[in-house]
């Protein structure tokens, strides 16, 4: 009994702490993460420094609380803007081979620069995501994890 009893304390602390599972309600990752997947949060992330472009970062939602998985375009003090579909970070295209352009074709935003303490975020499903563009950039303190592992069906 004193096993099952660690074993117990182990799994708390870990799902406290360290990882734990989030369905995907939203299209707004596809095809990356499709809808209904489920990741793995891993809350450590954002203060081991794990928050940079390309990062998998779950925030809450600014409108409700609600946890939010987006990826990050951009970080403080860069410009970040849209340019026919097509990304542009301090003034360069930014090659993103999971995004199909050909759905959002004819898609502009910006410039605007990432203030200090902030990242940048948008969903690989620009035209049905809202992400910074439609709140702002995220406050660091508001990011609850990073997602370092694809998703788990």
């Amino acid at each position: 009994m004193r096993a099952a009893g660690w074993v117990l304390l182990v799994v708390l602390v870990l799902r406290l702490w360290v990882v734990e599972p989030l369905t995907v309600a939203s299209d707004s990752m596809e095809p990356a993460v499709p809808q209904g997947s489920s990741v793995l949060m891993f809350k450590p992330g954002p203060a081991l420094g794990g928050v940079g472009p390309r990062s998998l970062v779950v925030f809450a939602h600014p409108a409700d609380g609600s946890l939010t998985l987006k990826r990050v375009v951009a970080t403080a003090g860069q410009a970040v803007a849209i340019k026919d579909a097509v990304l542009v970070v301090d003034g360069a295209p930014v090659a993103e081979p999971g995004i199909d352009l050909s759905r959002i074709d004819a898609t502009y935003f910006g410039p605007v620069t990432v203030p200090e303490g902030h990242v940048f975020v948008l969903g690989d499903n620009r035209g049905v995501s809202i992400d910074s563009r439609d709140f702002g950039s995220v406050p660091l303190s508001s990011i609850r994890a990073t997602v370092p592992l694809p998703w788990i069906r």
